[in-house]
């Protein structure tokens, strides 16, 4: 039987480790506030919002929300951007992606100061986490490195397989378990017989954006597993990029979807406010 890691136990830990420093930064004195934009009203995102809102609340982080219609100017964006910039009393600034489509993406990451960065995006926060200087790391990868550590995982001197190289989870993944002393090989969509690479991981890190893609052919035995995909199946039930079931018996650990790594993300984010602050 693998192990299956629990992201919302972990996650809660955090969170109650970050309530308690937030308490004590109160009596000293000091307020952690993070300002939340969000342009248009997509679903998914006001799902995410509506839950970063909550764990600000919990935690006691002040949290300032910007709903702008979809209508909204890049120009407009860009302003209240530099005015949140300019705001001695915030500490994190966050723009929910996707923004809609008349809006440059890349412009609006770059405009947040790298000291508000909380999402860990900016090009200053990549380049920082590449040479090893100090700076906010994105919260998704940021989440898996507690889950392994929280779980008595040794990163340390193992094969470490990361599977997707996009911005926001593979770059930074194989950043940080370089940072843990991992040997990394990053494959991809276009990598060439990928279950061998695959097979030859100790820790494997699926975040390939394809729903159950990856069986058992694809596992060493006694792998860790850690499933970054959410997507909904035909029933309409959650599902990862790892077919849980088909991988599980083969595994010594695996995260499942959901309540494995979506619930660290929200918690790191927790984690770069109070950051900020301390940075």
């Amino acid at each position: 039987m693998a192990q299956i890691i629990d992201g919302k136990a972990i996650s809660t830990q955090i969170k109650e480790e970050l309530k308690e420093k937030v308490a004590k930064m109160k009596e000293a004195g000091t307020e952690v506030c993070l300002a939340v934009i969000q342009v248009g009203n997509d679903p998914a995102s006001s799902v995410y919002v509506n839950n970063k809102k909550k764990a600000c609340e919990y935690i006691g982080i002040n949290s300032l929300a910007y709903e702008l219609p979809e209508s909204t100017t890049e120009e407009e964006l860009l302003a209240l951007i530099q005015e949140l910039n300019d705001r001695a009393d915030v500490n994190g600034i966050l723009v929910q992606l996707p923004v809609p489509k008349h809006i440059d993406e890349d412009k609006i990451i770059k405009a947040i100061s790298p000291k508000k960065d909380v999402d860990g995006f900016h090009p200053q926060s990549v380049g920082a986490l590449c040479i090893g200087q100090p700076g906010f790391v994105s919260c998704t990868p940021a989440g898996i490195i507690q889950l392994l550590k929280r779980s008595g995982i040794e990163i340390e001197g193992k094969e470490c397989v990361v599977v997707g190289r996009s911005n926001i989870v593979g770059k930074p993944m194989s950043l940080l378990l370089l940072r843990e002393n991992g040997t990394v090989t990053v494959a991809h969509s276009r990598t060439k017989d990928l279950k061998a690479i695959c097979k030859r991981a100790d820790i494997l890190v699926v975040a390939i954006g394809k729903p159950r893609f990856i069986t058992e052919e694809y596992i060493k035995e006694g792998a860790v597993v850690i499933d970054v995909g959410i997507h909904r199946n035909e029933n309409n039930k959650l599902c990862g990029d790892v077919d849980f079931e088909a991988v599980e018996p083969h595994c010594s650990a695996i995260t499942p979807v959901p309540g494995g790594v979506g619930p660290m993300t929200i918690a790191m984010l927790m984690n770069n406010c109070v950051e900020s602050v301390e940075m």
